[in-house]
């Protein structure tokens, strides 16, 4: 039965609002799909209270995390848990208006202006040139007591609190002959201490430092304050202990590398 005209018309009318409804459908989609992508770059892998996150972000996560290529995938699943985790906390933080509070606020604008410094430093001053060899050598000749003849120290400490670093604690420690002889006069004045026992080298102590114990006599006693704790530190022993060249060549180079940055960032 020939179908009347009108209802032909009815139903074009309808089959070109449908057409038209889903050309906006996917204009309004391509449109939230641009907004999105401007908003967070990357593939999303996952979304946390209508927020993406995006393989960019996790691909950062794990270069400030200086992971290994061979630990990645492990890496991924456990820095993503930690990316959701933030957003979770970052969403209660703003429903409490946290974001708003005055110190948070002053706490972002520092990170803030860290961040474009550090940015603006980095570009000026790009990626130093690794140390040669013969600039490597060059620091170990010319430093021989941090390498060659390198010197390690044998040290006994008492730990006090530095309230009972008294006049005659410091009398009594000068004439001591040893660090027992200080423990037993502790004990006959009841005055608290703790052992303690450290290794040190030239190479870890300031140049004053390290003159200043070569030139102290096995036993003898000195002061150390800390804060509120003190030491009495006695050496037990000096040994020699060089390393080599090849040994010590990493070192040098990551402190030669960092004076250059220093040296870039001040000029």
């Amino acid at each position: 039965m020939p179908i009347p005209m009108k209802h032909k018309t009815t139903r074009r009318a309808m089959g070109v609002a449908a057409l038209i409804l889903a050309i906006l459908a996917a204009a309004l989609a391509a449109c939230g799909d641009r907004q999105a992508a401007a908003k967070k770059p990357g593939q999303a892998i996952a979304s946390v209270n209508g927020e993406e996150i995006t393989t960019m972000q996790l691909n950062e996560e794990l270069q400030r995390a200086n992971v290994a290529s061979a630990s990645q995938q492990a890496a991924s699943r456990q820095l993503v848990r930690v990316l959701i985790d933030r957003q979770l906390l970052q969403h209660e933080a703003e429903k409490e208006k946290l974001d708003r509070d005055p110190k948070v606020m002053q706490a972002i604008e520092r990170a803030r202006a860290l961040i474009i410094a550090q940015a603006y430093m980095q570009k000026h001053i790009g990626t130093q040139a690794r140390p040669t060899r013969a600039e490597v050598e060059a620091y170990f000749n010319q430093h021989p007591e941090f390498f060659s003849k390198r010197r390690a120290f044998d040290m006994q400490q008492l730990v006090i609190a530095t309230r009972d670093l008294t006049p005659e604690v410091k009398k009594a420690a000068e004439t001591s002959t040893s660090l027992e002889g200080m423990v037993l006069w502790f004990d006959a004045n009841k005055i608290k201490y703790a052992r303690n026992r450290v290794a040190r080298s030239t190479a870890e102590m300031p140049a004053e430092l390290s003159a200043r114990l070569l030139s102290m006599r096995t036993g003898q006693i000195f002061a150390v304050r800390e804060g509120e704790r003190s030491l009495l530190v006695a050496i037990a022993e000096v040994r020699e202990a060089p390393v080599t060249v090849d040994v010590a060549a990493q070192q040098i180079e990551q402190f030669l590398v960092n004076k250059k940055n220093k040296d870039a960032a001040d000029a």
